[in-house]
């Protein structure tokens, strides 16, 4: 039972892990880092990958269950490269305009500036995927 549970949170923990690595040459770590939304590899890609794999793994590919993690997945990992980009594009957007305005320092105040890194590459979700996928059969094959 508890093998759906672990394999996924192992999977974001490598994935979260390697990112804090790769974002860690010549930078300090912050807070930030460790629950960041984007770059190398796909935290959230990770953790559906691993829960829809085990499942595959512990009922088939013909289960329910495996039909609704799968199905999931796919949802948020069309989110993580679609909507989530398209929304970095938005803040990338307001960040200009509210920067255009320099007489208004009220604006630049009142505002946070928007996050404008929020989405993945097909390349990172790919890598998040892989990870899901291998801490799933691991977890499989030696629990």
């Amino acid at each position: 039972m508890y093998i759906y549970l672990l394999s996924p949170i192992v999977a974001f923990l490598i994935a979260q892990g390697l990112k804090i690595i790769l974002r860690a040459t010549g930078q300090k770590i912050t807070w930030h880092d460790i629950f960041s939304y984007s770059d190398m590899p796909s935290g959230h890609t990770s953790i559906v990958v691993a829960i829809t794999t085990i499942i595959a793994l512990e009922y088939g590919i013909s289960s329910p269950l495996f039909a609704i993690s799968f199905v999931f997945a796919t949802i948020v990992i069309a989110d993580a490269i679609g909507l989530r980009n398209y929304l970095g594009l938005h803040g990338k957007t307001i960040n200009i305009l509210v920067k255009d305005l320099d007489e208004d320092d009220f604006l630049d105040n009142k505002y946070p500036k928007q996050l404008e890194k929020i989405g993945h590459t097909p390349a990172q979700v790919i890598v998040g995927g892989i990870i899901g996928a291998l801490t799933s059969l691991g977890f499989f094959l030696f629990y």
